[in-house]
């Protein structure tokens, strides 16, 4: 028997039970699987489906060749088909069981003809049930899948040892599956990470990526990071962030700089670039930590940490744009409190030239900075972001500040100068758009005349 709510996955007319009934009819077993067998019985949203098969993958595509209306096949040397249905993605995977070699960055993968030996290679015992449809709807729990889901657990179906070993990327979806189902781990899949977290450094930088960017999507993935680092797995492949504890002022040791990190991350919203800027922007305080009669300082942590992080965010492979965008709003984090005074039309001109696509992104950001429990400090942060803000809305009012461009072009330039393109045609863009930021919207006459000066003084 299967759980009521699953009913729909018997329907005839449903994708589900169609392919179950091709593989039946074509002497196979079809079984619905892992994260999607785990989230039908949580009751969470799941937009894939995830079979798994004794059918070899030459003979998977045999079997729903006529009947999908798209197959893919990028996955065929380890096992899986994709399958395309009515906007249905399938992935539709041969038994198996894989294995890294010592130092090896990708898993050797060995098919099975065991559905158990399969489900016992899977990373935990909440994603090792499965679910046949057909002849009759059962569900197969070797490993208590079902009971962990009710306790809300994380165990691997094996030695948590000897599962992390076969994939040590077990170890960050460790805590990805914490942060994003809340489960707890359990106290042998923990130590097990604490022996041998050193074994993440065989795994490919791109699929760390993928599951630390999956893991600061959750709702409140703090916690979780704070377990990470504890284990020692964080020192591997984000050290930057493992080292924060240490960056503290010891006259006030409540000044904790990664505790106030995964504080700001958690107040942002689950946007991956935000998180991402969140969670690094305060690694440069560590080497710009100095001390003083008053406590503790990091100046210029900003610069060191913007560069910091385009370093740590182009080792783990990620995309050119996604570590610019990160890399200026670790740089940019402090500039708001830069102004203490008061903001001018040319300051908030400058700020939002230099936020550029990104202005909501830092004002979030720098909003969500404010963790001090002193209120009165607290309010007067937000009331200079208010302020800011303010100012930004008047500003757009009165003129177009989103596109900051003088009113002539590189092409009116040279042909004002008779000159021909080079750097001093950007020199004098850039004295323009200079001259736009400081003073507002201009003419073209005006414009003119400052080349005119501007060409005199040279």
């Amino acid at each position: 028997m299967i759980p009521e709510r699953l009913g729909w996955l018997l329907d005839p007319a449903r994708t589900p039970h169609q392919v179950s009934r091709l593989f039946l009819d074509a002497g196979f077993h079809l079984y619905l699987v892992g994260g999607s067998v785990r989230d039908l019985l949580l009751g969470r949203k799941h937009a894939d489906l995830d079979f798994t098969t004794e059918a070899r993958p030459e003979q998977i595509l045999e079997v729903v060749g006529g009947w999908a209306d798209d197959t893919f096949t990028v996955g065929a040397q380890f096992g899986t088909i994709g399958v395309l249905k009515r906007g249905v993605v399938l992935e539709i995977t041969t038994f198996r069981q894989e294995v890294y070699r010592d130092e090896s960055r990708k898993p050797m993968v060995r098919f099975s003809d065991n559905l158990e030996t399969d489900l016992s290679r899977r990373d935990f015992t909440v994603n090792s049930a499965a679910l046949e449809l057909l002849p009759e709807p059962r569900m197969i729990d070797p490993y208590g899948a079902l009971a962990d889901l009710q306790k809300r657990i994380l165990r691997t179906p094996i030695g948590a040892e000897v599962s992390f070993s076969d994939d040590p990327l077990r170890m960050l979806r460790l805590f990805r599956f914490m942060a994003t189902l809340g489960f707890d781990a359990s106290t042998e899949a923990l130590a097990a990470v604490g022996v041998m977290h050193d074994r993440l450094r065989v795994v490919s930088a791109e699929r760390i990526r993928d599951e630390l960017s999956r893991l600061l999507v959750a709702p409140a993935p703090g916690e979780t990071l704070a377990a990470m680092v504890d284990s020692g797995l964080a020192a591997e492949f984000i050290p930057e962030v493992a080292v924060l504890e240490e960056a503290r002022d010891p006259l006030h040791r409540h000044k904790d700089v990664l505790a106030h990190t995964l504080a700001v991350v958690d107040k942002c919203e689950p946007n991956l670039r935000l998180r991402l800027a969140a969670l690094l922007h305060d690694i440069g305080k560590p080497d710009t930590r100095q001390f003083s009669e008053d406590g503790v300082s990091f100046h210029h942590h900003e610069v060191v940490g913007a560069r910091m992080a385009r370093e740590r965010l182009r080792a783990l492979r990620f995309p050119k744009s996604e570590i610019e965008d990160v890399s200026r709003l670790v740089f940019l984090h402090l500039r708001p409190h830069t102004f203490k005074m008061g903001w001018t039309d040319s300051a908030v001109r400058r700020y939002v030239r230099d936020a550029g696509p990104l202005l909501e992104d830092l004002n979030q950001l720098v909003r969500c900075d404010v963790t001090t429990k002193n209120e009165a400090r607290a309010r007067a942060i937000r009331e200079r972001i208010d302020e800011l803000e303010v100012r930004i809305a008047e500003l757009r009012e009165k003129e177009t500040i989103d596109a900051l461009r003088p009113p002539i072009d590189g092409n009116d330039v040279m042909s004002f100068l008779g000159i021909q393109p080079g750097p001093v045609v950007g020199e004098a863009m850039r004295m323009l758009t200079e001259h736009r930021i400081d003073h507002g919207p201009y003419t073209d006459e005006e414009a003119y005349e400052l080349l005119r000066r501007w060409r005199a003084s040279r």
